[in-house]
């Protein structure tokens, strides 16, 4: 408990009022008594006054708090929290309400001052945003309310735990829902490829149409039916997707305020959703992880839920990623043959352990290396050069994406699909490969 303005400014007056009386008498003017009396009356009975103001304080329950928020959040996007407050007091007054929020949580609008009615609730909100994934705790809310006269305010700390969820930013990836996926994946950006071949599943028979290919005319129905009959094909929808995530040292870089790690969660959650609506499986391995986590590739739309979950509270680590410990824990879960992704931050010290890895899940799966490229190094090499230090980034710069270049050829030059892209271009860029390998039947 500690004293309001109020009772500060009336401190501040009696004490003038004293210094002038005593100055007046040390300088020998001629100061009634009365005044010295009236002086110290005042005094007196302002302490008595905040004595009584500060028990009757003491005794005065404090209002009762309940927090109402959503059960998650996603990553970087605002969300409300509203709370509700009532108090059994016979009078109204105004708290000031300041709620304690996590570490990894950002707020706006705290601390604010509201009107509680007896009998009434009130209700204020303030607006939270996560910089970090995983489960958060509220624990307490902190109010301070004035005494009866206003002399005091008590400080309370009201217990009101809750938890909430941070998920990725998943938001996007259900608001595609309320369009078309051809159109949404074209306003991201992504290229659709043309069809090169018939390496997909049969649809149905139709009629043979302007622009269909020879190839697709079936003769046997052609022949019962005496009109041209054409066979239709769908894309494969048994596909198994698995990605492999890297959650080592590397990708603790950060560009912006993402970490590449969270860049690539996104990605992959992006992938995973254009795959799901496509009617493929999905699945996911963990490596240089304190507790490496596998989900087995599964179709629906629940896998999505699945993967959240998963994820949400997944972090990176000091690790350095182990690739051939990694493939040998794929090979041992995963039997039937997968599109396997690869996502990492390549080395130039990682050219024969990740090679002799990736081949050997090449032998059984198909695999597309995701190598992320920090947009710094885009930036440095695309400055003007006008100085010594600015030469010597410019030349390191260079030399570091030309060895990284020539881990890449190598990866290529065994028959290996290799992804170079910067962290917050990823999921555009498997979505688009993703696609084009599926219009092509080479999944």
């Amino acid at each position: 408990m500690k004293p309001t303005r109020l009772l500060l400014t009336w401190l501040g007056i009696l004490l003038g009022l004293s210094i002038l009386l005593g100055t007046a008498a040390a300088l020998q003017f001629n100061v009634p008594d009365t005044l010295h009396s009236v002086a110290w009356g005042l005094l007196l009975a302002l302490l008595l006054l905040a004595m009584l103001d500060a028990m009757r304080q003491r005794r005065r329950p404090p209002p009762r708090v309940r927090r109402q928020m959503p059960g998650s959040l996603a990553l970087g996007r605002w969300g409300e929290v509203r709370l509700a407050l009532e108090h059994d007091y016979p009078q109204p007054l105004t708290v000031e309400v300041f709620d304690h929020v996590p570490d990894g949580l950002t707020m706006e609008n705290m601390p604010q001052s509201i009107a509680l009615h007896p009998g009434e609730r009130s209700e204020l909100g303030y607006r939270l945003r996560p910089v970090r994934r995983g489960h958060f705790s509220f624990d307490r809310c902190e109010i301070h309310v004035p005494s009866p006269l206003g002399l005091w305010s008590a400080r309370h700390f009201i217990e009101a735990c809750d938890g909430i969820r941070v998920y990725p930013d998943f938001a996007r990836l259900y608001g595609a829902q309320l369009q078309g996926v051809d159109n949404w994946l074209s306003q991201l950006g992504v290229r659709q490829r043309q069809r090169r071949g018939l390496g997909l599943e049969f649809h149905q028979l139709r009629e043979f149409r302007e622009g269909d290919s020879l190839r697709q005319i079936d003769w046997k129905a052609t022949a019962r039916q005496r009109t041209p009959i054409a066979r239709e094909y769908q894309d494969e929808r048994d596909q198994q997707i698995v990605f492999m995530l890297d959650c080592g040292r590397r990708m603790r870089s950060q560009d912006d305020e993402l970490s590449h790690f969270d860049h690539a969660l996104n990605a992959c959650l992006l992938l995973s959703y254009v795959a799901l609506r496509q009617g493929d499986a999905v699945g996911l391995a963990t490596f240089a992880s304190d507790q490496p986590r596998y989900l087995a590739p599964v179709k629906g739309s629940g896998q999505l839920n699945v993967l959240l979950n998963a994820v949400y509270d997944l972090d990176t680590t000091r690790r350095t990623a182990d690739y051939q410990a990694a493939a040998s824990q794929l090979l041992v879960r995963q039997k039937r043959r997968a599109l396997v992704i690869v996502v990492t931050n390549l080395r130039d010290e990682d050219d024969e352990a990740l090679l002799t890895a990736v081949k050997r899940i090449s032998r059984q799966h198909k695999v597309l290396v995701a190598s992320l490229r920090e947009e710094v190094l885009d930036h440095l090499r695309q400055s003007p050069v006008q100085t010594l230090p600015e030469a010597l980034a410019y030349s390191g710069t260079v030399d570091y994406l030309n060895t990284r270049d020539e881990l890449h050829d190598r990866l290529r030059a065994h028959g290996l699909s290799v992804l170079d892209t910067t962290p917050s271009a990823l999921g555009t860029a498997l979505v688009t490969r993703y696609q084009g390998w599926k219009k092509a039947g080479v999944l």
